[in-house]
């Protein structure tokens, strides 16, 4: 597993980096043994506190991420550490199968598209909206990522494993595009357009 331990306006001596490095390798031989790369990031949070933010690359596609925010540096980070352990005991045997069933994929299970980055209308002069509102949105970065086919619980696992707010995916029972969702109740939202035969347009799923 390659490492990364970075401090934002911070020193990182060498007794917290070996903390850090000791913990992350326990964490993957125990769970799954298969992470590729790690990130560590420490940084001040207002004028006692830090912040830590761990990411871990799993196998090909999985990405696990959290924060934690505590008055010491040591504190922060096995805080976050200990959500990733949670994440990991929580979904041990699903990532199992998610790597065993990833192996059998191929170039039809993946969808090619385009990842934007659109300029948000913050700060920008009354004017400068008014004239957007005609025109395409400010793309400032595009990228090209995949779309995987995959079961509704194993998206909503990589939702939660991702810490990002949203995730599309391709439903495996019927190969339309659907999306899942953090909602502001705690539940995961499920969309499923009609046109996607058998299922319901809007659900939810228990988070």
């Amino acid at each position: 597993m390659n490492l990364n331990i970075h401090g934002k306006q911070m020193d990182i001596g060498d007794s917290l980096r070996g903390h850090i490095t000791n913990k992350l390798e326990d964490i993957n031989e125990k769970y799954f043994n298969r992470a590729i790369e790690a990130n560590v990031t420490l940084a001040p949070e207002g004028s006692a506190f830090t912040k830590t933010h761990i990411s871990i690359r799993i196998g090909k596609d999985i990405m696990v991420m959290s924060d934690a925010i505590e008055p010491d540096h040591y504190a922060s980070f096995d805080s976050a550490c200990e959500k990733v352990a949670k994440q990991m005991r929580r979904y041990k045997k699903r990532l199992r199968d998610h790597h065993e069933r990833l192996d059998g994929l191929g170039d039809k299970d993946f969808l090619p598209a385009r990842d934007l980055v659109i300029s948000t209308s913050e700060n920008k002069p009354i004017e400068e909206l008014e004239e957007q509102d005609h025109t395409d949105p400010l793309v400032v970065a595009e990228m090209t990522t995949k779309i995987q086919t995959m079961s509704v619980s194993e998206a909503v696992m990589r939702l939660d494993l991702s810490g990002e707010n949203a995730l599309m995916f391709r439903n495996a029972n019927h190969n339309g595009l659907n999306m899942v969702h953090k909602r502001a109740d705690g539940n995961i939202g499920w969309i499923d357009p009609e046109g996607n035969q058998k299922t319901d347009t809007l659900k939810v799923v228990s988070g």
